[in-house]
């Protein structure tokens, strides 16, 4: 296949230059200590402890308790008693959790019901001596710069308008860049529509359009992303992977284009939630409130005309841990982050990556291969991740390496990009031909991505036999496109390398990429010729 739909470092000279700055970020030292956040909400209750305070926070601990605090705030102006009453056994169980998990620093929220009902302030008082916590009670705008901050820790150069549905209320925020505007909050929870139309969809559509028709960041929507933070949502999203059959099981980044996704909330709006096709993947307490959350997401589509649906798994909880990263921590790149982390934790030789970097740019540009700043960052991670599998058996190292990595806790990345890095490590393992990849996996990239993936995942097979995933050995053994040719240069010393086996991979990468493979000995440095 003709290198036309490879990727190029813009600029880079063919050979030698120095293409592209190895990523400040190969994961942290791991020494940190645990963090919580207790996020109380007017419909649920949760308790995650985060490993460490990180650009890439992995969970320890993740628990969910659906309380209902807003059920029927609107109409009677106060927290349910059996409400409250569950909300505080949870926190008394919470708190032991954290102690046993020996938590170090635990921020505790509270939103929308606690802050509008009568007897919010008790149970704040209550909640707080049960934890023996300071409980920060957010307003909606500061809700809303939180789910913002959320959207800027999980997503790469992001543009377009976060919306936050709870149970109490909706926040409204626009987010480009590193920019957070000043976001706006409405009573349009899931739970306060419920209570104030009585349980009735068709008094909702009027409700909803009413409070919407004045949003001001929805002016600003059209032809960009519409960011979904929130329960709900993510239960409508569930329901549509479900009903899609998609291949890729992970919420965070799924994207719905904007018609699809009013053709979709109309069905839910039309039909009985709990007939539905596939329903099953939505939690039964969750149910009720999908067709508030259908006509919202219905309503928003209609007002602001966005080009996607993006769902996120990050909202204020990862917003706040944001927050308190310095300013150099936010500016690093999340795929890269979470990818050094695991590189770290699971290489064999992590240092080994960082070469991996370096010669993979380096060949690349040779190649006159075109990439983009997205397929820069993929590149890198791929070679971050290359070799988190080798513990397992040779036989299962390029499935368990797809499993891995595509169900993997990694942000700032879309799903097409997510499957390409599986595939790319895939290919290492498994060779370079299709017959052995995972059509499911290959519906969600492009054929120029397969292609791309298969070109690195050649690389990398290369790699890997020249240096034993050892760290110094790359730089001495550039491979270069010069020419006609493929040229695998070999110091004198290392000359025995190069094998059968070794010559059989640099064909096959020669082959697609439309070159002649050669091995070349080169002088040792300080030394002569071999």
């Amino acid at each position: 296949m003709p290198p036309d739909q490879g990727f190029r470092a813009h600029g880079a000279a063919d050979q030698g230059a120095r293409i592209v700055e190895q990523p400040q970020y190969l994961g942290r030292a791991g020494n940190g200590s645990p963090i919580a956040i207790i996020d109380i909400g007017s419909n649920s209750i949760r308790l995650v402890v985060y490993e460490e305070l990180s650009r890439s926070p992995a969970q320890l601990f993740n628990e969910k308790v659906l309380c209902g605090l807003g059920r029927s705030v609107v109409s009677t102006g106060r927290l349910p008693e059996d409400a409250v009453e569950r909300a505080l056994k949870a926190l008394a169980r919470f708190r032991i959790l954290c102690d046993a998990i020996k938590v170090e620093r635990v921020h505790v929220l509270a939103t929308a019901a606690a802050r509008d009902a009568a007897n919010g302030p008790d149970f704040i008082a209550e909640a707080e001596r049960i934890l023996g916590y300071k409980i920060e009670l957010l307003s909606g705008r500061r809700e809303a710069q939180l789910s913002a901050y959320g959207i800027l820790s999980g997503f790469h150069h992001a543009d377009g308008v976060v919306g936050d549905l709870g149970g109490g209320s909706l926040e409204l925020i626009d987010v480009i860049g590193n920019t957070v505007a000043q976001g706006i909050t409405t009573k349009l929870g899931g739970l306060a529509l419920q209570d104030v139309t009585g349980g009735s969809l068709k008094r909702a559509v009027r409700v909803i359009r009413d409070a919407l028709a004045d949003a001001a960041p929805l002016d600003a929507l059209r032809g960009r992303n519409f960011y979904a933070v929130g329960g709900t949502w993510r239960a409508l999203a569930a329901l549509h992977m479900a009903q899609k059959a998609y291949p890729l099981h992970v919420m965070h980044g799924y994207s719905i284009p904007a018609r699809d996704a009013v053709e979709f909330t109309k069905l839910v709006e039309r039909a009985d939630t709990d007939m539905l096709e596939s329903i099953e993947s939505v939690s039964e307490a969750r149910r009720p409130l999908l067709g508030y959350g259908a006509l919202l997401l219905d309503e928003i589509i209609r007002r602001g005309r966005p080009e996607a649906v993006v769902m996120s798994a990050q909202g204020v909880r990862e917003g706040l841990l944001y927050e308190l990263l310095n300013e150099e921590e936010r500016r690093t790149d999340p795929l890269l982050a979470g990818a050094g982390e695991l590189n770290r934790l699971m290489s064999r030789s992590p240092g080994h990556a960082t070469d991996l970097i370096a010669w993979t740019a380096r060949l690349s540009a040779s190649l006159h291969l075109d990439e983009t700043e997205d397929e820069r960052r993929q590149r890198e991670a791929v070679c971050l991740l290359s070799d988190l599998a080798w513990r397992t058996h040779p036989d299962y190292r390029g499935e368990q390496s797809l499993s891995l990595i595509a169900h993997a806790g990694l942000t700032g990345v879309d799903h097409p990009g997510r499957a390409f890095i599986a595939l790319s490590v895939f290919f290492r393992h498994e060779g370079l031909s299709l017959d052995g990849a995972s059509s499911r996996m290959r519906e969600l990239v492009s054929p120029r991505m397969l292609n791309r993936a298969r070109i690195l995942g050649g690389m990398l097979r290369v790699a890997y036999l020249v240096s034993a995933a050892m760290p110094g050995v790359l730089p001495r053994t550039p491979l270069v496109g010069s020419g006609a040719r493929l040229a695998l240069s070999l110091p004198g010393d290392l000359e025995p390398v190069a094998n059968e086996r070794l010559v059989n991979r640099l064909r096959q990468l020669a082959r697609i990429v439309g070159r002649d493979p050669a091995v070349v000995t080169v002088p040792n440095p300080g030394g002569g010729a071999a």
